[in-house]
């Protein structure tokens, strides 16, 4: 992870890769053509293939951890045995296989999903942690550490956690546009102190190596920094 981070500023890019990866391999070893994905993330939050389809099977390029050249990664004691469940399966194998998207047969609404999940026991983080940069207590909760890899979109993007979920809100009818922008104002850019004290403690960074390894990734032509040394964007939304 560290050198992911460092290199790439995609820390969970392992982890990532073989979520799309590993159920290919694992329904080829086993003959279970048939993969159920819930939804196809380019359609639903943005991406290069933003149509709704059938078949999964493009999922492993959707861009969310898309393939590296295998020697960027290999050194450092990695070797390309280790990296091999991160490709896909060859193409003689994908043809034996029917992944396909749970959200072509169902619109997909994770309001909903959080609504119905909650009625069937699940807890989300009320009382517990109120997420400094996320505009929702209820996605992605199983891990604090993780949510830095998320966040990374906003030093080189300009836009993170908080953007995403108001936005999904605008779509769902559920917030206006003003009071969207008020969250994204108040939480897009501040990053969780917990997720950064986990990710730290996981990586063995301290937090002073952390905050100048972030401070390479912020994109010049959208940030400069202010007379407090913090990064700021030059044009935020809530000044048009």
């Amino acid at each position: 992870m560290r050198k992911f981070f460092e290199k790439y500023g995609k820390p969970t890019w392992y982890v990532d890769r073989l979520i799309y990866t590993f159920p290919l391999h694992m329904a080829a070893k086993f003959n279970t053509p048939l993969l159920c994905y819930g939804e196809n993330v380019s359609f639903e939050y943005g991406g290069g293939d933003d149509v709704e389809t059938y078949s999964a099977m493009g999922q492993v390029e959707n861009g969310v951890a898309v393939g590296m050249p295998m020697e960027e990664l290999l050194g450092d004691g990695v070797t390309e045995k280790d990296l091999s469940l991160t490709l896909a399966p060859d193409a003689e194998e994908r043809k034996r296989l029917d992944p396909f998207y749970m959200s072509y047969f169902l619109p997909w609404n994770s309001y909903k999903n959080y609504q119905l999940a909650k009625s069937r026991g699940f807890h989300d983080l009320t009382h517990e942690w109120d997420r400094t940069h996320h505009a929702e207590n209820f996605d992605q909760i199983d891990s604090r550490a993780y949510l830095v890899h998320s966040w990374l979109k906003y030093p080189k993007f300009g836009h993170a956690a908080a953007t995403d979920y108001t936005a999904r809100y605008i779509r769902y009818g559920m917030m206006t546009r003003p009071e969207a922008i008020k969250i994204i104002r108040e939480r897009d850019g501040k990053l969780d102190p917990l997720c950064v004290r986990d990710f730290c403690d996981f990586c063995g960074y301290t937090e002073s190596e952390f905050w100048a390894i972030l401070d390479k990734f912020y994109n010049r032509d959208i940030f400069h920094k202010n007379e407090y040394g913090e990064w700021v964007l030059n044009e935020p939304i809530w000044e048009e």
